[in-house]
């Protein structure tokens, strides 16, 4: 029997969800995702069931499986090697969800420096936490809104550098630290500071199917899964390859994406248009809109890319009243297109 991970194309509705996803994996530099609603909504399911759609990567077989072919982004042991002209072990490894505990520690999350082991031998001897174990995969918080400020920050900042840096009694220690950001929160349970909120590439409000047929669907599929999981993926293999090959050409075409004017000045009025502070907002909308043109084949950047995610980007960012729901709906999307 194979592991039980649900088939990422099985998944009923949730398109926003999974839109989010999938473009956060062809261009990671967006922030990640924010995946806000109750439990039962296919939140975790869908996270996993991504990781395990995608192909398998070269790298090294050092702590943080370095991705070799960035020489400006590996490890400290890596780069000695490759100094050294003694070359890398490479393996291929699969994306794997690295999933952060509430009660993470700050020293669990960076890891630690062994003083006494660098003041003895005069070397670093690192403990890698789970900032290293995240490096090239997708790291998982639920509960997100539960954690404490500085542990979220202390993965915010990670996430928009790419790397982790420790320092301990004059002793430093760094390493790369790329990784997708997917936190998880049910938002009668607390919400986020809004200076957190804004360091999210993106953010969903996911609800439970509220159509009789979609809502018989999703409990048709999960028990035919649970069922017999090889035979219900074998149903979804064709859907997945597909999907999996997609994303991965987007992924490739990324090198390539060209930014329009129209596109660019399209951004920057919906951040105006729906009051957006900074230009954080502005840079992540086009991040995504170049990857959701990548996802659809094109290298150029248009209107239609803007106006399809800006719902995801901007609606965690709108300036808002206490209690007041930060949604924009599809009524004043539609104004604020017609309006530019």
């Amino acid at each position: 029997m194979s592991d039980l991970v649900f088939p990422f194309t099985a998944i009923v509705g949730q398109n926003e969800m999974k839109n989010a996803l999938i473009l956060n994996v062809i261009n990671p530099s967006i922030g990640g995702v924010l995946i806000r609603g109750e439990k039962g909504t296919a939140k975790s399911t869908a996270v996993r069931a991504l990781a395990d759609l995608l192909p398998e990567r070269k790298a090294s077989d050092c702590p943080f499986h370095c991705d070799v072919s960035k020489k400006n982004n590996v490890c400290p042991y890596c780069l000695e090697n490759l100094d050294s002209g003694e070359g890398l072990n490479l393996t291929d490894i699969k994306m794997k969800v690295v999933e952060l505990p509430l009660s993470a520690t700050e020293d669990m999350v960076a890891g630690t420096l062994d003083l006494e082991h660098a003041i003895k031998t005069g070397k670093k001897k690192f403990e890698p936490g789970v900032l290293a174990k995240a490096n090239g995969n997708i790291l998982y918080v639920d509960e997100v809104n539960l954690l404490d400020d500085h542990i979220v920050d202390l993965l915010l900042d990670s996430a928009a550098m790419g790397r982790n840096y420790i320092e301990r009694e004059g002793v430093s220690f760094t390493h790369p630290s790329k990784f997708i950001l997917v936190g998880t929160m049910n938002p009668e349970e607390g919400d986020l500071r809004p200076q957190l909120l804004d360091r999210f590439g993106m953010a969903v409000d996911v609800k439970s199917e509220k159509d009789v047929e979609s809502r018989m669907d999703v409990i048709k599929r999960r028990l035919e899964f649970e069922k017999d999981p090889d035979a219900f993926k074998e149903l979804y293999a064709g859907e997945q390859e597909k999907l999996m090959e997609r994303i991965t050409s987007a992924k490739d075409r990324m090198a390539d994406i060209v930014l329009e004017d129209d596109a660019l000045k399209m951004a920057v009025e919906a951040s105006l248009y729906f009051g957006v502070d900074g230009h954080r907002a502005d840079i992540t909308l086009l991040k995504a809109a170049s990857a959701h043109a990548a996802f659809y084949d094109r290298t150029s950047v248009l209107r239609e890319d803007v106006a399809s995610i800006a719902n995801l980007v901007l609606t965690h960012r709108m300036r808002r009243n206490p209690f007041q729901e930060s949604t924009i709906d599809a009524e004043e999307l539609n104004k604020w297109i017609k309006s530019i």
